[in-house]
């Protein structure tokens, strides 16, 4: 009971829902993206992206030093992120994510990284 209820109550915020709605349109997405989309701090970004892991919906890779999110595959929780899925279609928030990811998606991490925090972050070579 307490991993049903876990998911439950990270899905029931709204930037964790915008952020699995995400994923569930982007296979995977750097913390950078994630950040970049729903418009946080990245600390702030982090707390969200740590309780979805938590409650094993999204799992999380690390490439240098960038962190890949993604959600888990052979999920036990097909069935509700499908019913998410499906209430998403008609949200105006998800479609309006929609549409800045495609903006969001094209730029590199270094490009999103040096526009959230400086040359300091990533310097140009």
């Amino acid at each position: 009971m307490d991993k049903i209820l876990n998911a439950a109550k990270s899905l029931a915020d709204r930037n964790r829902l915008r952020i699995v709605a995400a994923l569930l349109d982007w296979e995977e997405m750097c913390a950078c993206q994630i950040t970049e989309l729903l418009k946080v701090s990245g600390a702030t970004a982090s707390r969200h992206l740590s309780l979805l892991v938590q409650s094993d919906i999204v799992a999380s890779r690390k490439e240098g030093r960038w962190v890949y999110y993604r959600l888990k595959k052979g999920n036990e929780y097909r069935s509700l992120l499908g019913w998410v899925k499906r209430g998403l279609v008609a949200s105006d928030t998800a479609n309006a994510d929609r549409q800045i990811l495609k903006k969001i998606m094209k730029l590199n991490p270094e490009e999103i990284c040096r526009k959230q925090r400086g040359e300091r972050c990533c310097s140009k070579k």
